[in-house]
């Protein structure tokens, strides 16, 4: 008897997943990224991006800011991994979701900097408790997961100063991103449970 309720609210709970955690329609929709956004986006506000070239890779979330200068440049027909040839540098370096999808990330982790003028800044954020998100239409695998001691570390190591490292996510946000890319709604917690973190962000700054 108690094996068949079980069964039972747990298909009640299958019927109600799209209502109560619906498909996110875009990245910007979606519940796991709402802290992150905000906090990138107030970071990139305090630099004054009317004043500052940038770079973002991979994608065009920050095209619309008031930048000086814009370019996007698309991994992984941009190889973050291999020597930068190009010879423009940049003052803000972005680099969202990405670092899980290259083969050699202290690689990657180095050319954030080469690309980067010196007292430039660098911002980088990475998931962490999420299913594995390979894709294979745009040649991208999902390689690794980055701890935010980790992410410290990788960025340290490329020759980077890293200011802060942040982290977001809890469990409610955990199961919701199980089975599709969760949007935000009201009734989504955004409290911070420091030991499942979702996503992790950096922002650093190339010592020159």
């Amino acid at each position: 008897m108690v094996a068949r309720l079980r069964r039972g609210g747990r298909r009640l709970r299958r019927a109600a997943d799209p209502i109560r955690i619906p498909p996110a329609a875009s990245p910007d929709d979606q519940w796991q990224r709402v802290v992150l956004n905000r906090t990138v986006g107030a970071y990139i506000d305090s630099l004054d991006p009317s004043s500052l070239s940038a770079a973002e890779i991979s994608g065009d979330t920050h095209a619309s800011r008031p930048w000086r200068k814009y370019t996007s440049l698309m991994y992984p027909e941009f190889d973050i991994c291999a020597p930068v040839e190009q010879p423009e540098r940049y003052d803000v370096v972005i680099c969202e979701q990405v670092l899980e999808h290259v083969v050699d990330p202290s690689a990657a982790a180095a050319n954030l900097r080469e690309l980067c003028v010196p007292g430039g800044r660098v911002i980088v954020s990475t998931p962490f408790l999420i299913r594995l998100h390979e894709l294979p239409d745009y040649g991208m695998g999902d390689y690794w997961r980055f701890t935010p001691r980790g992410i410290r570390t990788l960025l340290e190591r490329g020759g980077l100063e890293v200011e802060s490292v942040g982290t977001w996510g809890n469990r409610d946000c955990v199961i919701a991103e199980l089975d599709r890319w969760s949007a935000y709604r009201w009734w989504h917690s955004l409290r911070n449970e420091e030991e499942l973190p979702v996503q992790i962000w950096a922002f650093a700054k190339n010592p020159g």
